[in-house]
């Protein structure tokens, strides 16, 4: 089976590493695919604040959490500064995918609400459930060194999605366009959160040698 990423909800599998999931993201790592870097891997965005709903402070949630009910069940959640602690209570659902109505502790009215328009809320990543053997959480792969086979560095994780058919790991190139590339275990074989790499086997033309070459040929950078 495959390995899986959590997005910050239950950790998931590598497509063969299976999925990827975790306690509060969901496996399209929705909102951890804009975490920049190992730094941010400290902390796992769970959601961001929509628009108000109603005069009393509520307001719309995009959870991205695995069950987007999830974000309420891990106490408070901080800001981006981590100087800000909120509470939610879920209201119900809202139309949308992931999305939910909750009120904030302390957020009474309309005008409150709307000024947390876009907050991203967040949970350290030691508050998250230990992985099983072969998963992995969005976080956690971000930033993470991409070499292939041999030792040649291919580039850095920079986002992972799930765009239908499985975990796909984007890779920014030391030269040449950013590449996907299947989470699963035959193209990413070997996974070292503590050594901080992958090791990445690329099915034929997924790096686009041909390109490459007749780029080498004119004497073009890549």
């Amino acid at each position: 089976m495959n390995p899986a990423c959590l997005p910050s909800s239950p950790p998931r599998k590598r497509g063969s590493r299976g999925g990827i999931s975790s306690p509060a993201l969901d496996s399209r790592l929705r909102g951890n695919d804009d975490l920049a870097g190992r730094a941010a891997a400290a902390r796992v965005c769970l959601g961001v604040v929509g628009a108000p709903h109603g005069v009393r402070g509520a307001m719309r949630i995009k959870s991205f959490t695995d069950e987007p009910e999830a974000i309420a069940s891990y106490g408070a959640l901080e800001d981006e500064s981590g100087e800000r602690h909120f509470t939610l209570r879920l209201l119900g659902s809202a139309k949308g995918d992931g999305m939910l109505i909750a009120n904030f502790s302390g957020i009474t009215d309309r005008d409150r609400a709307e000024a947390l328009r876009g907050l991203r809320l967040y949970l350290p990543r030691a508050a998250l459930p230990a992985p099983a053997e072969d998963e992995f959480y969005y976080a956690d792969l971000v930033g993470l060194t991409a070499a292939l086979g041999d030792g040649t560095k291919l580039g850095n994780i920079i986002a992972v999605h799930d765009f239908g058919a499985g975990d796909v790991l984007e890779i920014a190139r030391e030269a040449g366009a950013p590449v996907l590339v299947p989470f699963t275990r035959a193209a990413v074989p070997v996974v070292d959160l503590a050594g901080g790499r992958v090791v990445i086997d690329p099915p034929d033309g997924l790096l686009d040698p041909s390109r490459q070459r007749e780029t080498e040929r004119r004497g073009e950078p890549a």
